[in-house]
């Protein structure tokens, strides 16, 4: 009897790879936070700074928006990637680069304090979200194509 991974494309590996690249990123942005958090002076558990508190409240709040906005849509990120990686998982493994690099920009821009700095190269990150739902509606298109099992 086969597993699973004998089962996959060999190119999914490409896919699983791209989903801990971007594991690495969001520690990244989230080291970020703590780092502002202390230079800013947010103490824990308040999630966004009040301007009439903190004359760096601005700053700090689009540091961690800019962390808080990709843990938002990971979750579509990592579906997309593991669906429409079975059917193809090159093209979703390329997309997901570019939604990786993609969101580096959008967080970076982001951190600036100016929130129109996060889509100088951050916006590419929904063209690459667009091609993995179309990738993904491929694979359940394929899925649904099979002949009934008996």
């Amino acid at each position: 009897m086969a597993t699973i991974i004998e089962l996959l494309p060999k190119e999914y590996g490409f896919v699983a790879i791209v989903l801990v690249i971007y594991c690495f990123l969001n520690f990244y942005m989230a080291a970020q936070v703590a780092i502002a958090r202390k230079r800013y002076k947010v103490p824990y558990p308040t999630l966004y700074a009040s301007e009439s508190q903190n004359k760096d409240a601005k700053l700090f709040n689009c540091i961690q928006r800019g962390h808080q906005n990709s843990l938002e849509t990971m979750p579509i990120f990592f579906m997309l990637m593991i669906m429409g990686g079975l059917k193809h998982p090159s093209v979703c493994a390329g997309l997901g680069l570019l939604h990786v690099v993609s969101r580096y920009f959008y967080f970076t821009g982001y951190a600036t304090g100016d929130p129109a700095k996060r889509l100088t190269l951050g916006k590419f990150h929904m063209l690459a979200i667009l091609g993995l739902i179309v990738c993904t509606i491929s694979c359940g298109r394929s899925l649904l194509d099979q002949p009934a099992s008996s």
